[in-house]
């Protein structure tokens, strides 16, 4: 019996089955042994089979969005698996999302080819300042080419304008924890009666309202509810590969005087001369400098 992963809760699966039926399932503890290096190697979005309430198989999947586990840092966390796009929520205030978190996801989408939209939330919550602010922000990455929207989930505004974006697809909804993915997903889906916290005002710090993974159905296509993450370290992801997933850098690149130029340090490199010159932003560099540095053990543990 065929279906697809529609829930996960840690150790139980919930399967929709080709023939419209919802079974929870556990997996096989052989699923652990075939090289996969991830600490759910059964994600929400899988097409799987199952057997007497096991999966048995997982059908190949056609992209996922992965990050570096908090606890183990050799292996990974898959986000969802056969996504047509994500979005991610940030804010610039209750909590700040950081734009090195919002670049590491970008780029790791990049590595596994899931399209993103940006959704700046909480617009309503900014004074003048903290709107030029996040107007700057909407700039920059537009210009590199990523699609952004502003809105105020909590009253509603601007939220009917994503749904011609999310008809007939499946899209992940990832974030910081605070940044109101489940107020959002209220709004969109007024049915899914998801729970929504008040911000932590010792830290300023969403508090984890969704603990698990799950599908939900809207508009012909699915939201991806998922837990808030605070931080996003990134898997897999060569040195020499990451230019690749940083366009504008990469765009660049294409004229520096080495063909295996870091973008560091070497003479005649044409992304230094573009950051010189403010065709590359600040911020970005950064990012794609502390990427870099990935390599370097236990970088993403938790304090």
């Amino acid at each position: 019996m065929k279906g697809l992963v529609i829930k996960n809760t840690g150790s139980w699966y919930t399967v929709l089955t080709d023939d419209g039926q919802l079974v929870d399932c556990k997996i096989k503890g052989n699923f652990r042994l075939k090289g996969i290096r991830s600490t759910n190697p059964v994600a929400v979005g899988d097409r799987v089979t199952v057997s007497d309430n096991f999966i048995t198989d997982i059908e190949p999947r056609r992209n996922y969005i992965i990050r570096k586990s908090i606890n183990l840092s050799k292996q990974s966390h898959i986000l969802a698996a056969n996504v047509d796009q994500a979005f991610l929520v940030v804010t610039v205030v209750n909590p700040q999302t950081s734009t090195t978190f919002i670049d590491r996801f970008l780029a790791s989408a990049e590595a596994y080819r899931v399209p993103v939209v940006l959704i700046f939330n909480k617009t309503d919550l900014l004074d003048q300042e903290m709107l030029h602010y996040q107007q700057m922000m909407v700039r920059l990455y537009e210009s590199i080419g990523y699609t952004c929207r502003q809105i105020a989930a909590s009253k509603g505004e601007g939220v009917e304008a994503l749904r011609p974006l999310l008809e007939g697809k499946i899209t992940l909804l990832s974030g910081n924890s605070g940044v109101g993915k489940s107020t959002l997903i209220n709004q969109l889906v007024p049915d899914a009666n998801l729970r929504t916290a008040e911000i932590s005002d010792a830290h300023n710090l969403g508090q984890h309202t969704t603990t698990f993974s799950e599908m939900i159905p809207m508009g012909g296509g699915w939201l991806i509810d998922t837990p808030g993450i605070k931080g996003f370290g990134t898997f897999d992801i060569e040195p020499e590969e990451l230019t690749s997933y940083f366009p504008e850098i990469f765009k660049f690149s294409q004229d520096c005087r080495f063909s295996n130029c870091t973008h560091t340090h070497e003479p005649g490199c044409a992304v230094l001369q573009a950051l010189e010159n403010h065709y590359i932003a600040q911020s970005r560099y950064q990012s794609y400098l502390s990427m870099m540095d990935d390599k370097e053990e236990g970088k993403y543990r938790e304090k």
